[in-house]
């Protein structure tokens, strides 16, 4: 993972990790001590890439990939800043990837045995947007206690910068030789990129909280390296995740 990705990971990792000292003293019996400030979320789930340029469409033309093989597990770790009753600003780091193995559809090698190669392809957005409760989150009670809602669906939208790597490691057939040869073919670059969530928080105590969120990744970035010579790269996805969320 690149720098400024590792940086942010371990930043908001950072965080989560300081949460029992945070949270001492801070909850009574089913409320907290004030509105919470501050959310740490982790979530893990599953991501689809659209995967709808040429380099795509080239690799299931020529080799045994379909759209389906790039789906991959997904995890992100966000940080949330309390702004207003039901908003809150959120910054982000996440990551997906798959790894798939393929074969050349209509050639095989001298001793008749499949052309094969692995195709792996990672994205690694990190992000700045807003969260929007639909309800209320919670409410106060009296002048210091604030009951969290039970259920708080929510949207939330926003951008950012994403990185990615596409590589393809095995056999390749030399169409102008037709000789088969063994290499690495590698792209990578950093892009920027929107997204679009909703997603529901269930309370299971004033701390804590358990989530459910669809979300939609778009993007488009540059190929070099070895994929010069094909159009931008779709980044798209829609993920699923689900995960814990901890607030101060």
């Amino acid at each position: 993972m690149p720098s400024p990705f590792r940086f942010a990971a371990r930043t908001l990792l950072a965080s989560a990790l300081a949460l029992p000292t945070a949270l001492h003293g801070q909850s009574g019996n089913g409320f907290l001590f004030g509105r919470p400030h501050v959310t740490v979320s982790l979530r893990g789930g599953v991501a689809q890439p659209t995967a709808s340029s040429d380099v795509f469409a080239f690799s299931s033309q020529r080799l045994t990939l379909g759209r389906g093989d790039y789906l991959g597990g997904a995890y992100g770790l966000e940080l949330g800043l309390r702004v207003a009753e039901r908003l809150d600003v959120q910054i982000g780091v996440a990551y997906s990837s798959r790894k798939a193995n393929s074969e050349f559809r209509d050639w095989i090698d001298n001793n008749d045995k499949p052309i094969e190669q692995t195709t792996s392809f990672r994205r690694t957005p990190i992000t700045l947007g807003l969260k929007y409760y639909l309800t209320s989150p919670g409410r106060t009670l009296g002048r210091l206690a604030w009951i969290p809602a039970r259920i708080a669906p929510y949207v939330s939208a926003g951008g950012g910068v994403m990185s990615y790597d596409y590589r393809q490691s095995g056999d390749f057939v030399d169409f102008k030789t037709f000789d088969v040869f063994h290499s690495t073919l590698s792209s990578h670059a950093f892009a920027a990129m929107v997204y679009g969530a909703a997603g529901v928080d269930y309370s299971l105590t004033p701390n804590l909280s358990v989530m459910t969120e669809a979300r939609y990744d778009a993007s488009r970035a540059k190929m070099n390296n070895d994929f010069q010579k094909f159009n931008h790269i779709d980044l798209s996805a829609l993920a699923v995740t689900a995960g814990l969320n901890v607030r101060f």
